[in-house]
C-alpha cells in the first residue's frame, strides 16, 4: 500500500515542470493566460457536462463526487492539439502536446478523498510586428509559462442519493515574457525582459443530488461554487540594450532591473448542472458555468483596448452504452460520448469578445476483467475572430487518458 501512494505521488509531482508549456494562442499574451481547467477527458468528451455521481470515473468538477467511487482510481491524461491561426491577410499553423492532469481519488466508506496536479492557465505565444516601409519600429513579443493547481478534496455521502463535497487548490506557477524592439537594419535594439512568480491559495464546495423519477429514468444534478481567490505575483523587469543578428541570437550589454509585486484576483465561479438518464445505458445533460471578471492583468499586460468581463460557459452532452455487460461485443461495451459547448471567455479586445465554440466526440474502452479503461476524446473548435485586425484560432485536438481501477485498502486474510 504505501509502496503503491509513494509511486503514484512522485509521479503526480513530476509533471510540474511540463504543465506549463500548454498553448500557442497570442490569446494567452492577456491576464494569466488561457484558462485551459476543464475537467476530466470524460467530462469534456460530452461538452464539459459532469452531472452524474460516477463509481468508477474521477469527477473533479465537483468534490462531492468523490464519495460515489467505489475503487481506489488513479488517471492520467494528455492531449495532441493542432490549429490554424489567421486574420485578414495572414495564416499560421501550430501543434503542441501537452499533459493534462493525474489525479488520485480513494473511497474510504460514506467518505472519498482524491487530490491532483494539472494546469490552470498556460502562457504561450511568439508575435512579431514588422513595419514595412520602415517608418515604425519592429516588434518582437514571446512568452511561456502559466498557472498549476495542485488540489485536496473530500465528498461526504450524506445519503444514497445526495452527497457534498469541499476542495482546497493551491495555484503557483511563472510566467515569462521577452519582448524586443528595434529597427530595420540596425543590429541594436531594446530588450524588456518580464518575470512573474505566481502563488495563492482558493476554496471549492459542491453537492450532487440523483433520484429515480420512473423505474429506469433517473434525474441528476450537481451545483458547485468557487471562491474568489487571491494571487501574488511576484514581479520582475529588466529592460536593456541589446545587440542581435538575423537570427535573434542576443547579447544584452547593459540592464536596469525593478522589482514589484501585484495581487491578481481570481474571481469566483458558480457552476449548475442538471440531466437525465438510465444508470449504465444513456445520459443526456447540460451545465452551465458563470464565473465573475476578475483582476487578472499584470504590471506587463495591462495594455489599453483590452478588458475583462464576466464569464460564461453553456453545454450539453451525453453519452450511450449498448449494453455494458456483453459477453459476446466488445463494441457493445464502448461508452459513445458527444457535445457540445460555447463559451465567452470574458477577454474583450478592440471591442471585440473573445469566444470560444466546440464540438466533442468520445469513447470509453473498458479494460477485459477490471474496472479500469482507456478514453479518447476528438474536439475541434472555434476560437476568436478576425474582425477588427484580430486572429480567429480553428483547433483540433485529440487527447487521451487512462484510469486504473483498484482495491486498495483490503484486509487481507490467512488460513
Amino acid at each position: 500500500m504505501i509502496k503503491k501512494i509513494f509511486i503514484a505521488t512522485c509521479l503526480l509531482f513530476s509533471l510540474v515542470s511540463l504543465a506549463q508549456q500548454g498553448t500557442s494562442s497570442p490569446y494567452s499574451y492577456y491576464g494569466i493566460g488561457d484558462i485551459r481547467y476543464r475537467g476530466m477527458l470524460e467530462n469534456r468528451s460530452m461538452g464539459g457536462v459532469a452531472i452524474e455521481q460516477d463509481s468508477i470515473h474521477i469527477n473533479v468538477e465537483n468534490p462531492s463526487s468523490y464519495a460515489n467511487l467505489i475503487r481506489t482510481t488513479l488517471t492520467m491524461g494528455g492531449t495532441y492539439g493542432t490549429k490554424a491561426l489567421k486574420d485578414d491577410a495572414n495564416s499560421a499553423t501550430a501543434k503542441r502536446t501537452t499533459l493534462d492532469y493525474m489525479v488520485i481519488a480513494i473511497p474510504i466508506g460514506k467518505v472519498g478523498i482524491g487530490f491532483g496536479l494539472m494546469p490552470y492557465s498556460s502562457v504561450g505565444y511568439k508575435i512579431q510586428s514588422i513595419s514595412a516601409d520602415g517608418s515604425q519600429n519592429n516588434k518582437r513579443l514571446e512568452g511561456t509559462g502559466g498557472v498549476n493547481k495542485v488540489f485536496f478534496g473530500s465528498g461526504y455521502k450524506l445519503t444514497k442519493n445526495f452527497s457534498i463535497g469541499a476542495d482546497v487548490q493551491y495555484n503557483f506557477g511563472k510566467i515569462e515574457t521577452d519582448n524586443l524592439e528595434y529597427v530595420t537594419g540596425v543590429p541594436v535594439g531594446t530588450r524588456e525582459v518580464n518575470v512573474a512568480y505566481l502563488s495563492g491559495l482558493n476554496f471549492n464546495l459542491g453537492a450532487m443530488y440523483q433520484a429515480k423519477i420512473s423505474k429506469k429514468i433517473n434525474l441528476y444534478s450537481s451545483l458547485n461554487y468557487t471562491f474568489k481567490g487571491k494571487l501574488t505575483s511576484e514581479n520582475t523587469r529588466t529592460i536593456s540594450t541589446v545587440d542581435y543578428d538575423g537570427t535573434f541570437d542576443i547579447d544584452p550589454e547593459g540592464f536596469d532591473e525593478l522589482t514589484t509585486t501585484r495581487e491578481l484576483e481570481l474571481p469566483s465561479k458558480v457552476t449548475l448542472g442538471f440531466g437525465f438518464g438510465q444508470s449504465r445505458k444513456w445520459l443526456i445533460g447540460t451545465e452551465i458555468a458563470v464565473r465573475d471578471a476578475g483582476k487578472l492583468a499584470n504590471n506587463y499586460n495591462n495594455v489599453s483596448g483590452a478588458s475583462f468581463k464576466k464569464y460564461n460557459r453553456y453545454s450539453v452532452g451525453g453519452y450511450y452504452i449498448p449494453d455494458y455487460n456483453s459477453f459476446t461485443s466488445y463494441a457493445k461495451r464502448i461508452v459513445y460520448r458527444a457535445g457540445l459547448r460555447y463559451e465567452k471567455t470574458g477577454l474583450v479586445i478592440q471591442n471585440q469578445e473573445i469566444d470560444d465554440k466546440s464540438v466533442t466526440l468520445g469513447f470509453g474502452l473498458p479494460s477485459v476483467g477490471s474496472f479500469s479503461n482507456f478514453n479518447i476524446g476528438l474536439e475541434y473548435g472555434i476560437k476568436g475572430t478576425t474582425a477588427a485586425g484580430l486572429i480567429q484560432e480553428n483547433y483540433f485536438n485529440a487527447s487521451v487518458s487512462f484510469s486504473l481501477n483498484d482495491k486498495w485498502f483490503v484486509k487481507r486474510k490467512f488460513y
